[in-house]
């Protein structure tokens, strides 16, 4: 896959896909949007067990490209924010699990694509803001994301004041699982995904689906949904496989995918 906005390379068995736009701080304009969910959905379908989400430069995103937006019409704009949340839910339909590897501020739609990842490291010095309750333009879509990764009251407390957070802050909060120093970054976010990914690549994929399908459900709907995702799983190759390798005392044999 070639694009202009995106690196896309594999570390077997996973696959890194990198914003390369430092001179734009990595904005999400129309393009890179587009771009990013093709490489998000040809991700999906391969064999990778894992996605690495990085960027380079000093700013991890600094969400929405201003340029890109200024002067559209509603239609236009609709058109945009629903492209964007495409590429925000596409990371929670991927079967794989995603890890974002936040180097450098992260704000606004950026800071949507951290919340919106399945895991996050985070380098000491990064900092997550949903700037526009200082401004003129609300952070509406971004506050979805954050919503659901943080408490409702840490999530208002940074939509309405707009004000950074340290990474500190961002790990006690639950934007991100782990802080490190900003050199250990790549290596932290590796060794998480690493660990996310043992197992039946199959049974993980399965799992990953049912989480987002009942996490917001009411508990009595959540514990349905959830049990009927558990028990059609345990009919599959993996489940059966893992149950026979535990009480024969050997190690399991998993399919590839």
């Amino acid at each position: 896959m070639e694009h202009r906005s995106l690196r896309v390379s594999r570390e077997d068995p996973f696959t890194v896909v990198t914003l390369m736009r430092p001179e734009k701080r990595n904005a999400l304009s129309e393009e890179v949007l587009s771009e990013l969910r093709e490489t998000l959905v040809q991700v999906g379908e391969s064999p990778a067990r894992g996605v690495i989400l990085a960027a380079e430069g000093p700013v991890f995103s600094a969400g929405h490209d201003f340029g890109d937006m200024a002067g559209r019409d509603l239609d236009a704009m609709r058109r945009l924010l629903s492209l964007c949340s495409e590429v925000m839910q596409s990371i929670q339909r991927m079967p794989q699990p995603v890890c974002a590897q936040v180097e450098g501020l992260a704000t606004a739609a950026g800071c949507q694509l951290v919340a919106s990842c399945d895991l996050a490291v985070a380098g000491e010095s990064v900092r997550f803001a949903v700037p526009g309750g200082r401004g003129g333009w609300f952070c509406t879509t971004p506050g979805v994301a954050l919503a659901r990764a943080v408490s409702r009251k840490r999530a208002l407390e940074m939509l309405l004041t707009g004000d950074p957070i340290d990474a500190r802050t961002a790990a006690e909060w639950g934007l991100v699982n782990r802080v490190v120093p900003d050199t250990a970054v790549a290596q932290e976010t590796r060794n998480l995904i690493s660990l996310a990914t043992r197992g039946s690549a199959a049974s993980k994929a399965l799992g990953k689906r049912a989480f987002y399908q009942q996490v917001d459900l009411p508990l009595a709907a959540a514990y349905a949904e959830a049990g009927e995702a558990m028990a059609q799983a345990s009919q599959t190759d993996d489940a059966r496989e893992g149950m026979a390798a535990f009480l024969e005392k050997r190690k399991p044999r998993f399919g590839d995918r």
